[in-house]
């Protein structure tokens, strides 16, 4: 595309990852990203409120919950438009992290919650540094390990969206009106993507959401009481608690941030593939590294748990196409006017989980077919096979509900990191293999046998004379 045409304002931009889109029309590309994440971003402060010890009160809940709007939309800003190292220049979006709620709980519990804050600070420090001193690392891990950790974040997402679907961890999970209010949401995004053309398409998400939306509030399942709960406007809250350092919690949560790193460069890694058709640079992964790290630092100083690329936006760039810096930026730009406008935040939080299940599932569907497609890059050696399979399998296996209890023998630690995360497994043993495995695992015995039946190394034959010469000569 042209320079001239970058420079002027065109909805054919949405496509690129520069260019300038009319305001009006990119707003609702970025609106659907917020109203994809808003809620999940939110639900791990939630809980570690409820897990500290003493419990945070419900003033204190509310400005954490503003400040992390503010903080997931400055992140976001930072990974578009880079500052030095920082930020991968690709459209990620950041938000509260689930990754961490195992053992920041347990810290908030223990030691409470400024030591968990003091934890979080230190550890985002920690990966942010790493991902400024990674790029030489990333030449020894092999395009397997990320390929088959975008799968493993895949298979790790479908239960949450499907848990969404039904209504979330509510006493009304899986009733008739979440079941039915998740299928329409469902329904109009298929019958959207299959019967718009052009640019209308990449809004299948968003026309799913409002219609969702509306069916939930004619059904009496959303509450609009608390919108206002917040007041109209405030600023974020800096330093609400003071940071507490112990040597303990700081390791812990460390370790948990290696975990984190791996899903950002999963994210990253699906991201490039599924929208951009090629393979994410060692420059671009090192960018939302550091921006991983140190947005988590800040967001530490503003009371909230760390701050990481978020799946499902993953999905929705991967499902849409629509990768623009310009258009995400309306959506970060939502998540920070949420920070200074708490009712704007309080009306996406209203959004049911079914609604939201109802887009997730497909978005969710969306990286882990990302994750074949690198798969299928990195070719279906025996070494390869072998790699997916087993890290897939050991990862999945280990950490089903039902099956957790494996760990139980193993320290707290490594529960904490392993028990219940599918993504940390499939690292560990795709990464190890990669390194144990021989790189030629491909039978002997049938090389030979191929050997043998290639027509090109068998001996060469006498011609046969046809049949009226053999009578001829006779």
């Amino acid at each position: 595309m042209s320079a001239e045409k970058k420079n002027q304002p065109d909805i054919a931009n949405i496509y690129q990852i520069d260019g300038r889109v009319p305001v009006g029309r990119a707003i609702p590309y970025g609106l659907q990203h917020v109203l994809a994440m808003f809620v999940a971003n939110l639900t791990p402060i939630t809980l570690l409120a409820a897990l500290a010890q003493p419990a945070i009160s419900d003033a204190n809940l509310g400005k954490l919950i503003q400040d992390a709007m503010f903080i997931a939309g400055i992140a976001t800003l930072l990974q578009l438009y880079p500052v030095w190292r920082i930020g991968s220049r690709l459209p990620i979006v950041m938000g509260v992290s689930f990754t961490f709620v195992s053992v920041l709980g347990v810290v908030a519990a223990n030691y409470g919650y400024p030591v968990m804050i003091g934890a979080v600070l230190v550890g985002g420090l920690f990966e942010g540094l790493l991902g400024l001193l990674i790029r030489k690392v990333l030449r020894f891990i092999r395009p397997i390990v990320p390929a088959t950790v975008v799968c493993g974040i895949g298979l790790s997402l479908f239960s949450v969206g499907v848990r969404s679907f039904g209504g979330g961890y509510t006493e009304d999970y899986g009733s008739p009106e979440n079941l039915l209010v998740g299928g329409v949401t469902l329904l109009v995004c298929l019958i959207w993507m299959t019967q718009t053309r052009g640019y209308l398409r990449s809004l299948a998400v968003l026309a799913g959401l409002l219609v969702g939306y509306f069916l939930a509030a004619c059904l009496g399942m959303v509450d609009f009481s608390k919108i206002l709960d917040g007041g109209i406007v405030t600023v974020p809250h800096f330093l609400i608690f003071t940071p507490e350092f112990r040597l303990g919690p700081i390791l812990s949560v460390c370790v948990v941030y290696l975990v984190s790193a791996t899903e950002t460069i999963g994210d990253t890694s699906a991201l490039a593939v599924g929208a951009l058709g090629r393979n994410a640079t060692e420059k671009e992964i090192s960018g939302a590294l550091a921006v991983d790290g140190f947005a988590s630092s800040v967001s530490a100083l503003f009371g909230c748990p760390p701050i990481t690329s978020f799946s499902q936006n993953v999905g929705l760039v991967s499902m849409t196409k629509v990768v623009n810096r310009f258009t995400i930026m309306t959506g970060a730009a939502i998540l920070v006017l949420a920070g200074f406008f708490p009712p704007i935040g309080y009306f996406f939080s209203t959004v049911p989980q079914c609604v939201l299940g109802g887009c997730t599932i497909l978005m969710f569907g969306q990286i882990f077919v990302s994750g074949v497609i690198m798969l299928s890059r990195c070719g279906f050696s025996q070494k390869n096979i072998t790699i997916a399979a087993l890290s897939l399998a050991l990862g999945v296996g280990t950490t089903a509900t039902s099956e957790a209890g494996i760990w139980d023998n193993a320290p707290e630690i490594v529960q904490d990191i392993f028990r219940s995360n599918v993504v940390a497994v499939v690292f560990v043993v795709a990464l190890l293999l990669s390194f144990l495995l021989p790189d030629n695992m491909d039978s002997p015995t049938r090389n030979k046998r191929l050997v043998k039946t290639d027509p090109k190394n068998l001996p060469e034959q006498p011609e046969k004379e046809d049949s009226d010469s053999n009578q001829a000569k006779q």
